[in-house]
């Protein structure tokens, strides 16, 4: 099995949180005995997507509460 770990990719401003977030990604690094593969990258998730779940309002795709906004898109 590999090793899983949530990197930072990005730190922006969020709005709808009113403070800074980090925007994580999921890494999958293969075991030892595959060294040469590269690892691969699952899901994307928001430092603060689970105080922003708990607000009865829908806020973005990074919390998985509203699949169709996505604040920091680039523009």
């Amino acid at each position: 099995m590999g090793t899983i770990v949530w990197q930072t990719e990005k730190i922006r401003y969020c709005e709808h949180a009113g403070c800074e977030v980090g925007l994580e990604v999921e890494a999958v690094y293969p075991p030892e005995s595959m060294p040469d593969q590269p690892a691969r990258l699952g899901a994307h998730r928001c430092s603060h997507a689970g105080v922003c779940a708990l607000n009865n309002q829908a806020s973005c795709v990074w919390a998985g509460t509203n699949p169709t906004y996505d604040p920091f898109a680039e523009k």
